[in-house]
């Protein structure tokens, strides 16, 4: 009988170890939480095309933009764990824990981390004839006028909103903050005067930077950012411990196979190590880096409470 097992366990190895070398046996699936056209969208697109090439099949992306990235990322949480449905995981899961009571997924343990794809800053920004030629002179004017500097950015709840909540509880100073629909109409204000300084994603701003419209007084995170190297951090201009970098990773539905998540970890890390998906996305200001599941993991627990912090901070009430 002890024979007849064995014979039986090694005759089903190979059929086994077929199925699991199959992978994918289809196109993949790739949920963006965001629209077209944004450093979200323009990451999943370029880490995509060099995935299909090394995997062999399509990895197909799919926009799905909603508050919060509820839509794309519980379509992942809920689809079948075979590594046919990514998605594209980003600083917007682990904020949207602080902002909403509920979520219909666990953010930690309905996902399966695969690789980080790279992160990117925010930017301080004026206008290129403003009278602020420093980070150090908007800190001398709203110290010594609270409650007057207008600080423009995208919604509230968004990383840009967050951003300049942190930056005005770490800098020590009392700002108006002002919220816009979307960038376009932050970038309109600020042009016009309305507000006297922006926080806004790096990459979208820096042919604005470059035309001389407007200018970047520092970048939020601990490394200058290659678009801009001339431009200091935040820290660097004298706001110690101020570090904000926005980041874009991959993820799979919890329980998929660890064969499965290494493969598509491989694909992912050679992907964003390419000098093509460099050359696309260096020039947007994104630093781009892969990284282990674990890394990915320890990165998204450490920004929940980080960002939770900053929600509390800020006295803003979860939906």
């Amino acid at each position: 009988m002890l024979l007849a097992l064995a014979g039986a366990a090694t005759s089903l190895a190979p059929a086994a170890a077929g199925s699991q070398s199959r992978f994918p046996d289809k196109p993949i699936m790739l949920l963006v939480p965001f629209g077209p056209g944004g450093i979200a969208d323009l990451t999943a697109r370029a880490v995509a095309e060099h995935m299909s090439k090394s995997l062999g099949q399509p990895v197909v992306v799919e926009n799905k933009p909603s508050a919060g990235s509820i839509v794309a990322s519980q379509a992942v949480a809920t689809a079948r764990p075979d590594g046919h449905t990514l998605l594209l995981m980003s600083n917007g899961n682990a904020v949207s824990v602080g902002l909403f009571k509920k979520l219909p997924f666990d953010a930690q343990k309905d996902f399966a981390p695969i690789s980080t794809l790279g992160y990117f800053d925010i930017g301080v920004f004026v206008t290129g004839n403003s009278r602020f030629a420093t980070l150090q002179d908007v800190l001398t004017h709203a110290r010594a006028n609270p409650g007057k500097l207008n600080v423009g950015t995208i919604a509230p709840g968004s990383t840009q909103h967050l951003s300049a909540k942190l930056f005005e509880t770490v800098a020590g100073i009392d700002v108006l903050t002002v919220p816009y629909k979307g960038s376009p109409a932050v970038l309109t204000a600020l042009r016009a005067g309305e507000i006297d300084i922006a926080f806004e994603i790096v990459g979208p701003m820096v042919p604005q930077v470059s035309a001389g419209v407007i200018k970047a007084l520092a970048v939020s995170s601990d490394k200058r950012n290659p678009a801009l190297p001339e431009v200091p951090t935040v820290m660097q201009a004298g706001v110690a411990g101020y570090n904000v970098a926005s980041w874009n990773a991959l993820a799979a539905p919890a329980g998929t196979p660890a064969d499965v998540l290494d493969k598509l970890g491989r694909a992912a890390r050679e992907a964003v190590a390419s000098p093509e998906v460099q050359a696309k996305l260096g020039k947007l200001g994104m630093r781009l880096q892969g990284s282990s599941a674990a890394e990915l993991q320890a990165l998204l627990a450490s920004e929940i409470k980080r960002w939770g912090d900053v929600i509390r901070a800020a006295k803003i009430e979860p939906e």
